[in-house]
């Protein structure tokens, strides 16, 4: 079974995670037979939680989608080490990590075309 994890570095103010928990309500809406969850790396749940939890229901290959426009410290070097953790206390998992969005060209030109796009009257 695929899990997904829709991952972001968290926040104390609580109107930071509507966008995040709206990508995860997005992805279950797309794929109902997949299990979702959010998680974080600054505040709960964490990413070690969210993955046991989903390999708790029986996922065998989790999908990570993290939410990182920047490639700064956390994209570079603490989720690499996680995610070897990650795969060492749970070796029976098949762990996809998806790129960051700034690595996505279709992201990309999206964010160009509405940048660019007349508004609406």
């Amino acid at each position: 079974m695929l899990g997904v994890i829709v991952l972001a570095h968290g926040s104390r103010d609580p109107q930071w995670f509507g966008p995040i928990e709206a990508v995860a309500r997005a992805v279950a809406a797309q794929a109902p037979q997949s299990p979702v969850r959010c998680a974080y790396l600054e505040c709960a749940p964490t990413l070690p939680e969210a993955v046991a939890e989903l390999v708790a229901a029986g996922a065998t290959t989790l999908r990570v989608l993290p939410l990182f426009f920047g490639l700064g410290k956390h994209a570079r070097q603490d989720l690499p080490l996680l995610a070897e953790a990650l795969q060492q206390a749970h070796p029976q998992v098949r762990f996809e990590w998806l790129p960051m969005p700034t690595e996505q060209p279709r992201l990309l030109a999206l964010l160009a075309e509405l940048a660019v796009a007349k508004s609406p009257p």
